[in-house]
């Protein structure tokens, strides 16, 4: 199968020289501006640890690396996914955290990347976002094990390494889901954890008929514990992990993936050389020949 590829022993079909920035690659950052406005759909963007990503991306379907990197923040995550909410904030966080491991240099190269979240669109698609992976490709998968269903994993397939992320205990307010990783806060959030998981337990049951009041107060607690986490740097309530000997089968759920995954093409030539001149004839790959200028242009270089 293309999503075993990876693990197999055979390249990957992104694969390439692990660029070194500054020596083998020359990449420009923080050319553009990051949406930090806040808005009623994205009020924690302006949050002091609120996370910014520096997107390293190739150019149109078929082509090159972009000398240059461009911003993400939360808000522009929220648009892609339709609402603010604790799990997408949440995902992306921990995200920000193994990409720390994965690219020291800050530069998050969106062709080499796959991932693995719980089936929630929530946190699904924060690892879509920003990793690029898809289910399409093979290189998006769900849990196979639903006790990790509030984590993520990232994986580089140029470096074959791989690193589980998700909270610390003490932010933690999914009912049934345990935290998966050691790590404990030594904060104290101001809104507690043991009240939201019982207002959950309310107002998201199926069964449940939660008053008009617990359907605002647990809007609220969401905003304020949000707000909250991203008023403290996210290694305080963050945690990662490198998994030794990482096999993608062992972790995903096969039920979940598709059966015969499309070839990704768009990181394709990433690598691909580039022309000995800025200016030069053009060639035509199917017959070989270069294109003759044409009878105006000659004209304009006589004169």
């Amino acid at each position: 199968m293309l999503a075993l590829a990876a693990w197999s022993g055979a390249p990957a079909l992104a694969a390439g020289p692990t660029y070194v920035q500054g020596r083998n690659i020359f990449i420009e950052t923080g050319v553009e501006a990051p949406d930090r406005a806040p808005t009623w759909y994205a009020p924690m963007v302006a949050q002091r640890y609120a996370p910014t990503f520096e997107m390293l991306s190739t150019r149109g379907t078929q082509g090159r690396y972009v000398p240059y990197t461009y911003p993400v923040t939360l808000k522009d995550l929220i648009r892609f996914h339709g609402h603010d909410c604790e799990g997408t904030i949440h995902a992306a966080a921990a995200a920000w955290v193994a990409f720390r491991i994965l690219f020291p240099d800050g530069i998050i190269d969106r062709s080499v990347l796959w991932g693995i979240s719980g089936p929630s669109p929530c946190w699904s698609d924060a690892v879509a976002y920003l990793s690029g992976a898809r289910v399409q490709y093979g290189n998006l998968g769900f849990f196979r094990d639903k006790r990790y269903s509030h984590a993520i994993v990232l994986y580089r397939d140029d470096t074959r390494v791989a690193v589980l992320a998700t909270w610390k205990q003490g932010i933690n307010n999914i009912p049934g889901e345990p935290v998966v990783l050691p790590g404990r806060i030594d904060w104290t959030p101001k809104v507690s954890m043991a009240s939201v998981e019982a207002l959950k337990a309310v107002v998201k049951n199926a069964g449940g008929e939660p008053t008009p009041y617990q359907v605002d107060l647990m809007r609220y607690q969401q905003w304020q514990h949000v707000n909250d986490i991203l008023d403290h740097p996210l290694t305080d309530s963050y945690q990662a992990k490198v998994i030794p000997d990482f096999q993608w089968a062992q972790w995903v759920a096969p039920a979940l993936a598709v059966a015969s995954p499309v070839v990704r093409s768009d990181t394709r030539l990433k690598n691909y050389p580039y022309r000995q001149r800025p200016i030069e004839p053009g060639h035509d790959a199917a017959s070989g020949a270069a294109h003759a200028p044409s009878a105006t242009s000659s004209a304009m270089q006589a004169r």
